[in-house]
């Protein structure tokens, strides 16, 4: 019976270079995700800002002005928990362990974390990210008729379309995902 890690030796227990290689090659994914965590600092930034233009204004602005404000803020957030996601996830399922079993803060979704996991969660977040726009949109949408909306009725329309295939494709991924796991519990079960 071959050893877990066969395709990295050969039977005399020689690294095999080309398998070392391709399994090595998972760390140039390390640089994508430092520059993620990068680029989660300008969110912090543009949060920051965000939050000072709230505050600045918090008395000269309507109840509209504000809530699409505090929208922004909430978008910025869900944007950072999308990085946050894909960062720790991806890293994990891709490159190598984190190693955080029993530190207090670990991530309760970190412990079942697979690429599959990881693309429901992801699809889940874009919906997210998208309802936060799409509210957006609804409530900036009132003033289409006085002409002084950013927003066309045709742009509210294919944001709407566009949302709703989100919505979809996440149904249709989760689908294909429980069926996959379905087949594969099928294939363990008939294996005993």
């Amino acid at each position: 019976m071959s050893s877990p890690d066969a395709p990295l030796s050969s039977k005399g227990g020689a690294l095999r270079p080309i398998p070392m290689l391709i399994f090595g090659s998972r760390w140039l994914q390390l640089p994508l995700y430092v520059g993620l965590i990068i680029a989660q600092g300008v969110y912090v930034v543009l949060f920051l800002k965000e939050l000072w233009h709230l505050f600045a204004h918090a008395f000269d602005f309507s109840e509209q002005q504000i809530m699409l404000a505090v929208l922004g803020l909430i978008d910025v957030v869900m944007i950072s928990n999308l990085l946050v996601m894909v960062i720790v996830g991806g890293y994990e399922t891709f490159v190598s362990r984190l190693n955080l079993r029993g530190h207090p803060d670990e991530p309760e979704w970190l412990s079942h974390v697979n690429a599959s996991v990881l693309k429901i969660k992801l699809a889940m977040a874009i919906i997210g990210i998208s309802s936060i726009h799409l509210l957006r949109t609804f409530i900036e949408a009132g003033a289409l008729s006085s002409g002084k909306s950013n927003y066309t009725e045709t742009g509210v329309m294919w944001q709407t379309i566009i949302h709703t295939v989100f919505i979809l494709s996440a149904i249709g991924i989760a689908v294909v995902d429980k069926l996959s796991n379905a087949a594969i519990e099928e294939a363990k079960q008939a294996g005993h």
